[in-house]
This record gives structure tokens, C-alpha cells and sequence, in this order.
């Protein structure tokens, strides 16, 4: 069996160059299924305010917390980019990558892993679970809360635009899809 390894990223925006300031990756094999996430340090100097809104940056990320002035929560404190592009090389090797849209994440992903000295190596064919949703249904379907509405998955609002909450419905879409699931 191909592995596969969903992925989700939080980003500071959608333009070139963007950086990933969290990440999720769950990944299935002949081992079983684990899952791994955690923040990214992030240099905010041309980050898009709108971008780092939309995954809650200021409310869910140690140095966003900081810097709005409000409490840190109990966890980890943020991966050093190299450290986290160890942990995304050796958990996506050989993987297929799916995720919503999983060419956004992988191009982010292969930025940070070379600009820290590592390489992706990960299988070159991306799966989409918003394009097999849609050729699934037959019908054009929209975005990740799109998919799981009309698979009927509940996706809960206060996970969405978080990397483990939208990995996590990604996967749930996948299964659903892939095994003929769906109601």
C-alpha cells in the first residue's frame, strides 16, 4: 500500500512567498495511522494581516498571542523552521499527499523544506479531496465545508482554518469518497 499523508497548512496569506506558520499531517501506512502537528516560528515582516486572520494567528499561535497582548496557552512552543522541516520531510517520505487543495500546502511545504536544506519526497501526485468529492457526486461542489456538507460529515466551525481541524475533515471527505461512504 502507497502511504498517504494528509496535509493542511495555516499560512500568512496567498501571495508568492507566502510562510507557513502551522501544520498537520496525518499519515497512514502499513503501520497504522498517526497524526502530527504543531506551529512554525514566523517572521511577520511581509506577512498579510487578512492572511494571518483567517487561521486566527492572533489567537492560536504562541507569538500572534504575544504580540495582540494576550495570555499564552498551555503547549508547545513553536518549531524552529529547520526543526520543522525535519519533521515534514521524514513524515511525508514517499507519501501521496491529499489534502483540500494539497497543491497550496505541498508548494508551501517543498519552500520551507529547501530553504532549510531538505528536500521534498513526497509522491509527485497530489490528491484533492475537493475534486474527488465533486467527481464522487457528479457535481461541482465548492471548498472543504462544501465537501463535507454534501457528503454529510459535520465539520464544526471552530476547527475550520485550523491545520488539524481541516486535516482531520479532509481525511473524514477522503474516507467517505474512497470507500463509497457516503450517504
Amino acid at each position: 500500500m502507497t502511504p498517504i499523508c494528509v496535509v493542511d497548512t495555516e499560512t500568512d496569506g496567498l501571495h508568492q512567498g507566502r510562510r507557513i506558520w502551522e501544520v498537520a499531517m496525518i499519515r497512514r501506512d502499513d503501520e497504522g495511522e498517526r497524526e502530527r502537528s504543531f506551529f512554525v516560528g514566523l517572521d511577520m515582516r511581509y506577512s498579510d494581516l487578512k492572511g494571518l486572520e483567517i487561521g486566527r494567528f492572533f489567537d492560536r499561535h504562541p507569538s500572534g498571542r504575544k504580540v495582540s497582548g494576550k495570555d499564552p496557552l498551555p503547549g508547545l512552543p513553536p518549531l524552529c523552521k529547520h526543526d520543522a522541516a525535519r519533521e515534514i520531510m521524514q513524515f511525508t517520505f514517499g507519501a501521496q499527499l491529499v489534502g483540500a487543495v494539497p497543491s497550496f500546502d505541498a508548494e508551501g511545504l517543498a519552500g520551507l523544506l529547501r530553504s532549510e536544506g531538505y528536500l521534498p519526497a513526497w509522491k509527485h501526485r497530489l490528491r484533492c479531496v475537493e475534486t474527488l468529492t465533486s467527481g464522487f457526486l457528479r457535481r461541482e461542489v465548492g471548498g472543504l465545508r462544501d465537501c463535507a456538507e454534501a457528503l454529510g460529515l459535520d465539520f464544526p466551525q471552530d476547527v475550520q482554518h485550523t491545520a488539524l481541524g481541516d486535516a482531520r475533515m479532509a481525511l473524514q471527505i477522503w474516507d467517505a469518497v474512497m470507500t463509497d461512504g457516503a450517504q
